[in-house]
């Protein structure tokens, strides 16, 4: 959990960092995005495999609980970055995230690292880390289910001729 806090708020530092002092590059954009595109579902599963070892194994999941979290959290994962890829290219590369004043609010919390990791941590805090990945996958499938709504509100909403613009230009 530590290892995981730390490495969550030097990521999230790292790229501001660059833009700031001017040092930010193409190839660093594209390092550190596929950094974060490819670990989460290391992490995932680590944590899982893990639990094997907290408390003696106490906590370990019986084979049909592991995975099932695992097959939630990853396809979950996966199927949510395909939302967010062809919303991007069927919109100019805009991000789903800014299409509507809820999504950026929704991008907050949506399953992600940083808000996994609240759960996570909450979770380690009550000495039940294996709640806390399962809260995850309850999570994941959520934020997998508002994704695919959106998209489909967006693919309505132009078929009926509108024009997908962010709600930050209309302001």
């Amino acid at each position: 959990m530590a290892l995981g806090l730390v490495f969550m708020v030097l990521d999230t530092v790292d790229g501001k960092l660059a833009r700031c002092t001017i040092t930010s590059s193409k190839w660093g954009n594209i390092a550190d995005h596929g950094m974060d595109l490819v670990h989460p579902p290391f992490w995932w599963w680590f944590w899982a495999t893990g639990l094997a070892h907290y408390h003696g194994g106490a906590l370990a999941y019986d084979s049909a609980t592991f995975w099932w979290v695992q097959g939630v959290i990853q396809i979950g994962y996966w199927v949510q970055r395909l939302i967010e890829g062809v919303f991007m290219r069927q919109n100019g590369m805009m991000h789903i995230h800014v299409w509507r004043r809820f999504d950026s609010r929704f991008r907050l919390i949506t399953a992600r690292r940083n808000p996994n990791m609240v759960l996570l941590f909450v979770a380690t805090l009550f000495a039940r880390p294996d709640l806390g990945l399962i809260a995850v996958a309850w999570w994941t499938a959520m934020s997998c289910a508002v994704h695919a709504v959106r998209l489909v509100q967006a693919w309505m909403f132009r078929a009926r001729g509108g024009k997908i613009t962010s709600w930050l230009s209309e302001t």
